[in-house]
């Protein structure tokens, strides 16, 4: 859950993120003064604001021992745009590998989803009255007196009862009431059943805006993300709008209507302002496996050639530099950067000089020890124990873990690691499917509803003892 940044000092940043990830506490300081900064910095005098610059953090440490979580759960707490990238990626065919600047264009895509969700959430109260008015048109159409003004009542949305069964029979006047006075008691009636949900598996057909956009292709040479993109939106601006009839229950209904209703009350021009500066002021680029476009040889040669070319596109992006979106151009200035590698082959002085200039902050991130692969299993709000519990509470079994049989897991997991390749706390997810995979096989049919499921340490080493005796054969297979 996202705090306000005034909220957000370092201490409680930290606090946020040991509910998740275990240890490290190192790499957790130093994004929380990172993010800490943001809020400082908008806080400052507006001059000031132009030339405090943020610092970019290279974290560097083995797989699977939390520098990705770490990043993605910063942005989480902060509810800020977050676009984790691979460095690879970028030389995957030579030297014209995906272009650089799509990392940003999609950080401003991640700010507009953000933007306009919270700006849905703001109007949905209207919204929902506005999808309520629109289906109990569908059910009674509304009568007015002497017959005038019968269609100004929401011309844009039409809408229609298929079936005879799914009609709805205006009763006829029983007392010299008038009709439209009879149709507004009727529909009051049937409004309190809306609202009750004692409508929710009635059939109607609505009529709702087909998607006009085509899909093209390109001939000739190769046509980056961002032309791509003005071009589809371009052609689908030109395509009439059209509209497609569907049959669907009412409660279906108003999940379309209401997401159709959201997005017209909601200004889009507001949304792309507000989104380029959350971008600006609060993204967050994480780039993952920076180790790969390091020089490791020290030559020029070869490959290498490719590498230093991808580093010096990713020079002026994280130096700060404008870059054009489909939204309008935003500048990189002061967008974090979170970088992070193994560095087991190269090392980050392999970066070229002025790349290791932006990432002033360096954290070694440590290996995991059995005891953190214990606390991992059983401390974290997303662990893989309660993970897993909740999947078998789903069918009505209990799911319980010795105090033992976590120790021992963990011991595995670790041992493991050790002898074969180290992939961190991924590991664990190896020994837990092993080790309760026959049992999600046999729910429902074989373990029903209302059993219980208990891990003891010798469940543990009969059903991963395999694990332990083949791991010396695995290094040889494949």
């Amino acid at each position: 859950m996202s705090l306000h940044l005034d909220k957000l000092t370092p201490r409680e940043i930290v606090a946020e993120l040991d509910k998740y990830i275990i240890g490290q506490h190192d790499a957790k300081r130093n994004v929380a003064i990172a993010l800490r900064n943001r809020w400082r910095r908008m806080n400052s005098t507006p001059e000031m604001q132009k030339e405090i610059i943020p610092n970019n953090i290279l974290m560097i440490g083995a797989t699977g021992v939390g520098k990705t979580e770490i990043a993605r759960r910063l942005a989480k707490i902060a509810n800020a745009p977050f676009v984790k990238v691979e460095a690879s990626k970028f030389t995957e065919v030579g030297y014209v590998g995906r272009d650089v600047e799509s990392m940003v264009r999609d950080l401003v895509e991640q700010a507009v989803n953000l933007v306009k969700t919270e700006k849905k959430e703001a109007v949905k109260q209207r919204a929902q009255e506005i999808v309520e008015d629109i289906i109990l048109d569908v059910l009674i159409p509304p009568m007015y007196p002497n017959n005038t003004n019968q269609n100004q009542h929401r011309p844009s949305v039409g809408f229609a009862i298929t079936d005879d069964a799914d009609m709805v029979q205006t009763p006829p006047p029983i007392s010299s009431m008038p009709d439209h006075e009879l149709n507004e008691r009727t529909r009051g009636r049937f409004r309190e059943k809306l609202r009750a949900g004692e409508l929710e598996d009635r059939k109607i057909e609505i009529d709702m805006q087909a998607s006009a956009a085509p899909n093209i292709g390109v001939m000739g040479g190769p046509i980056d993300d961002m032309s791509m993109m003005n071009i589809q939106e371009m052609l689908g601006n030109m395509m009439p709008k059209r509209n497609k009839k569907r049959k669907v229950t009412i409660a279906d209904a108003r999940k379309i209507l209401l997401e159709e209703e959201a997005a017209k009350l909601i200004d889009m021009d507001e949304v792309k302002e507000e989104a380029i500066a959350k971008a600006e002021d609060l993204g967050i680029i994480f780039i993952d496996e920076i180790d790969k476009i390091a020089n490791s040889n020290g030559k020029g040669g070869g490959p290498d050639v490719s590498r230093e070319g991808v580093q010096r596109d990713l020079l002026p992006i994280v130096e700060g530099s404008t870059v054009n979106t489909k939204y309008g151009p935003i500048k990189t200035d002061h967008i974090l950067f979170v970088a992070a590698g193994a560095f087991h082959v190269s090392k980050p002085s392999d970066l070229i000089p002025e790349l290791q200039g932006r990432f002033p902050i360096r954290v070694e991130l440590q290996s995991l020890t059995e005891d953190d692969f214990y606390r991992i299993l059983k401390e974290p709000r997303n662990s893989l124990t309660r993970q897993y519990h909740a999947l078998m509470e789903s069918e009505g079994v209990e799911l319980t873990f010795n105090d033992d049989a976590l120790r021992e897991l963990a011991k595995l997991a670790f041992t493991i690691n050790s002898d074969v390749e180290n992939i961190g706390a991924r590991r664990l997810q190896t020994v837990m499917s092993t080790l309760l995979n026959d049992f999600m096989y046999d729910i429902p049919d074989v373990i029903g509803a209302n059993s219980h499921v208990l891990v003891t340490k010798e469940l543990v080493q009969q059903r991963l003892s395999s694990l332990v005796k083949n791991r010396d054969l695995s290094q040889y297979i494949l």
